[in-house]
């Protein structure tokens, strides 16, 4: 095998095209009630510009300090461009944007990017949830949906590894990666430009080897959702 079809296995998407996006994924009903909390998962579509922008800005100092950005570009994007863009990344099979709602409201969003097949089949994890739903199991919940469907329904991409980088003072989000016995891999020297800089990363991962009984039925066994 040469060395082009060698890199080509490893990260051509072969046979995997678009990626189906589920109607939703809802949180189970039954289980603990410190764990279960009623959300779902669904596309997050150009019909939720005004209400998703109403969450954002409202959050906006909280969400401030976790923000990404692209050094290479002034403006950011508009919100209609950005979900076109998502769109077009569930079409080549990339990416995967949800929101999460609770009572039919948008309470935070969930992402699947950086999707790769071939010899790898990985994919880096994003999450948000608004100040006044964090804490209550929210994301832990999200993150284990998004998890169960991205590695190992039959309807998701079927991915052998999920990515989750987090700044090492966001003491939340490694809670939540914690909850669902992520595996710690270290630190990413200057891996993500946030806030005007590069800055370093704690990384952890996601297998589908650890998803035989799902982490939902993980998370729900553990007890501490919140």
């Amino acid at each position: 095998m040469s060395v082009f079809q060698s890199l080509r296995a490893v990260f051509h998407p072969g046979d995997d095209t678009a990626i189906r996006m589920p109607d939703e994924l809802p949180s189970p009903t039954d289980g603990p009630a410190s764990v279960v909390v009623p959300i779902s998962l669904r596309p997050l579509t150009q019909d939720d510009e005004a209400e998703w922008n109403d969450v954002r800005w409202r959050n906006r100092e909280w969400l401030a300090p976790w923000d990404s950005g692209d050094p290479t570009h002034g403006a950011p994007l508009t919100f209609n461009t950005w979900i076109q863009r998502q769109r077009r990344a569930e079409e080549n099979g990339t990416g995967a944007l949800f929101a999460i709602t609770h009572a039919g409201n948008i309470v935070g969003q969930i992402s699947l990017g950086a999707v790769s097949y071939g010899a790898m089949r990985t994919g880096v994890v994003g999450y948000w949830v608004s100040q006044d739903h964090a804490g209550h199991g929210f994301a832990p919940m999200a993150l284990a949906i998004l998890a169960d469907w991205a590695l190992t329904d039959p309807s998701g991409p079927r991915l052998h590894r999920l990515e989750i980088a987090i700044l090492p003072e966001n003491h939340r989000s490694r809670r939540v990666v914690e909850k669902l016995g992520a595996h710690a891999e270290g630190v990413r020297e200057k891996y993500m430009y946030i806030n005007g800089q590069w800055r370093d990363h704690e990384t952890y991962s996601l297998l589908a080897e650890d998803a035989r009984e799902g982490f939902l039925a993980r998370l729900l066994s553990s007890g501490s959702g919140r």
